[in-house]
């Protein structure tokens, strides 16, 4: 065995250093007989003595020394196998098939595996199968459990071809198996600890009562001290519960602070003080409804106190009776299940339409802005603004891309008559591009998400922005406005507008045509004063009924040709009912120039149906498909249209779904509807 054994490296060029040296003294010996040829054959005779002494040593000693270095190398080799089975770490090897075939002690403790354990290593950490083994020259880093242990474990692939080839000893060609190392390292303690220390941040929370004014009037003034104490009664007691310090700010607003790890039961239990708070009653006929916004994860205490003023201000904007919970820029959404409260005054919009004023004097021109595919609404509250903006003499736009049915009839009003309305009155998205500068007032009027306007680039082009809109807010909104009058309440953005009109200008003459449109779009969204109607709708429509706004016109634009009515009566005819309670439809698209407005009014008309609580209608148009959601009051269709990427009001809601055939959208809305049903969220 040790005659195949050749030494290599410097010990080899070492051991061969008195056979070179030979080479010098031939060379002396050949230079000694140039001077002497006596002393020459002596000189020879010393060297043939030299080189065989010099050869039977190299000889006799190349075996011991082999032995030596072999001796050398088992007892390294043997410690550092001793070192590798006491290693404080938990090591050992696998096979390329995640088969354990050697391990040191710590890995048997911590494991609770005999040494002699050759089973997958699967069957320990579930977690490591054989397809997460490391590939080639590369390393993983898993993190597994183990009972209540948690562990790192980083897994390294360890080539036995490099290794036979640094063996001088083992010759193993052409093999290409390989092993994998397995490191542990505990990681309980230190997860226990992040873990803990997340639980302890600092959770800020707002409570606003929504209708506090409204509920003390709704009972006897001697008793409205004691409503108020029980309110907060409720609210303090319910906090305490988890640990919280409830501090009251004003008559209607508190501020608490409690622990993250109670974020949880909070959500879990979907904020029950909402309704619980409801159950206070000492003879007020509106029963009390709160709005809480709740901020965390924010990299300081103010930063969460921030987040917590955001998550009010949605909640409030969406129509109270709400929890908002803002995780950093991740938004959740609890309770909004009942209908919002219509307010009894009207100085909001009086204090409105005085800003919007003065923002409009500031400015040379006024772009107003819908939604796209402009509905009765939209089209209606852009007149009204475009009205507000001829009162002070400016020059006004209407954005509108494209022309749909509904709106037509009441465009071509104003396009016939030149001679009181400028024929650049409507004007394409591209069109206003041009003229928006930052001398230009951009009202956004029946939406408030950028990308559901007309053409969201208008956006960026201006600072000064306003914001009128009846549609809850959701985690999309335009940031940038001076001016945001958002009241979820209202039925339509046209009764923001026609209230407006009152306060802009005392005496404002408005049009007829124009308030036809106004009319239309309140008729429209209350579906013939039939929905959100409340005292301040009518009093609008009486404000446009005065102004000259026409019934019976009215009623002629609202006319459709017949091939829109067969396709409305179609998709009812054709429609299904889910779960008892919900009626799903598709409205065809062929041959209607704009079957989005007609599959919205088949919703409708599926609400007139027994036993339907919701109505839901797809329509494909434009390579989307459209949801037109409505309901009567039982189901709140708003939220399960943000569960679809869109939003609206708690009765009429929509969303707009890309990437679907018509047969996965309607799959999508049946899961979205089970999967709220077993949550309890309808």
């Amino acid at each position: 065995m040790n005659e195949k054994i050749r030494l290599k490296g410097q010990l080899k060029s070492y051991m061969r250093w008195p056979l070179l040296l030979t080479i010098l003294l031939v060379l002396m010996n050949i230079w000694i007989y140039v001077i002497d040829l006596r002393a020459g054959a002596l000189m020879t005779a010393f060297v043939i003595v030299y080189v065989l002494v010099v050869f039977v040593l190299y000889i006799y000693n190349k075996p011991l020394i082999v032995n030596e270095l072999i001796s050398f190398a088992t007892q390294y080799g043997q410690v550092q196998k001793k070192l590798l089975k006491e290693l404080a770490i938990p090591y050992a090897l696998l096979d390329e098939k995640g088969k354990v075939i050697w391990m040191n002690h710590a890995f048997s403790e911590v494991t609770e595996r005999e040494r002699t354990y050759r089973r997958s290593v699967t069957n320990i950490f579930s977690e490591i199968t054989q397809q997460q083994l490391p590939a080639q020259d590369e390393m993983k880093t898993m993190h597994v459990h183990l009972e209540e242990r948690d562990f790192r474990a980083d897994l390294k692939y360890v080539g036995m071809e490099e290794m036979a080839e640094s063996n001088t000893l083992v010759d193993a060609p052409d093999y290409e198996g390989y092993l994998v190392a397995l490191y542990l390292y505990d990681e309980t303690e230190i997860n226990r600890y992040i873990q803990e220390n997340e639980e302890q941040r600092l959770v800020c929370g707002l409570i606003y009562i929504d209708n506090f004014e409204e509920a003390l009037e709704s009972v006897e003034e001697v008793r409205r001290s004691l409503l108020i104490a029980l309110v907060d009664r409720r609210v303090n007691k319910y906090f305490s519960g988890y640990d919280g310090l409830v501090k009251k700010l004003e008559k209607d607003k508190y501020f608490v602070v409690f622990k993250h790890k109670y974020v949880a039961q909070l959500q879990e239990n979907k904020f029950d003080l909402l309704d619980e708070v409801k159950t206070v009653n000492i003879g007020n006929e509106m029963a009390i409804t709160l709005s809480i916004g709740l901020g965390m994860d924010g990299d300081s205490y103010n930063k969460n106190y921030e987040y917590a003023r955001i998550a009010i201000d949605l909640a409030l904007g969406r129509g109270g009776d709400q929890a908002v919970v803002k995780k950093g820029e991740k938004l959740e959404y609890y309770g909004g299940k009942t209908k919002q409260v219509e307010k009894s005054t009207r100085v909001k919009a009086r204090v409105k339409a005085h800003a919007l004023r003065e923002v409009m004097e500031s400015k040379d021109k006024v772009v107003i802005m819908g939604h796209q595919i402009t509905d009765v609404d939209s089209f209606g509250a852009a007149v009204g603004i475009y009205r507000a903006a001829r009162v002070l003499n400016k020059r006004a736009y209407i954005v509108i891309n494209e022309v749909t049915t509904s709106i037509r009839p009441m465009m071509e009003g104003f396009i016939v008559n030149p001679t009181e309305y400028e024929e650049d009155m409507f004007i394409p998205g591209e069109r206003a591009e041009e003229l928006v500068d930052n001398n230009t007032v951009l009202v956004v009027v029946d939406t408030n998400k950028p990308s559901f306007t007309e053409c969201p680039r208008l956006l960026n082009m201006t600072k000064t922005i306003a914001v009128l809109d009846h549609h809850r807010q959701g985690a999309e909104v335009i940031s940038n406005a001076i001016l945001s009058y958002i009241e979820p309440y209202a039925s339509s953005t046209c009764e923001m507008v026609a209230e407006i009109l009152q306060y802009f200008e005392e005496g404002i003459k408005i049009k007829n045509l124009e308030a036809d449109c106004i009319y239309a779009g309140i008729i429209i969204d209350t579906n013939n004063f039939m929905s959100k109607t409340g005292v301040r709708t009518f009093e609008a429509a009486a404000f446009l009924r005065r102004c000259g706004a026409d019934v019976t016109r009215v009623r002629k634009l609202f006319r459709n040709d017949m091939g829109a009515y067969k396709a409305r009566a179609e998709a009812v005819r054709h429609s299904q009912v889910y779960r008892d309670a919900f009626a799903i439809a598709v409205c065809p698209n062929e041959n209607i120039e704009s079957p989005t407005i007609v599959g919205a009014q088949a919703a409708n008309e599926l609400l007139n149906i027994i036993g339907i609580k919701a109505s839901f209608v797809l329509t494909e148009y434009n390579n989307k498909i459209y949801l037109s959601a409505r309901s009567i009051d039982e189901v709140n269709v708003q939220l399960i249209m943000e569960r679809l990427g869109g939003g609206g009001h708690m009765n009429i809601a929509g969303a707009q779904l890309t990437g679907y055939t018509m047969e996965q959208a309607i799959e999508y809305l049946k899961n979205t509807l089970d999967q709220m049903i077993e949550e309890g969220a309808l």
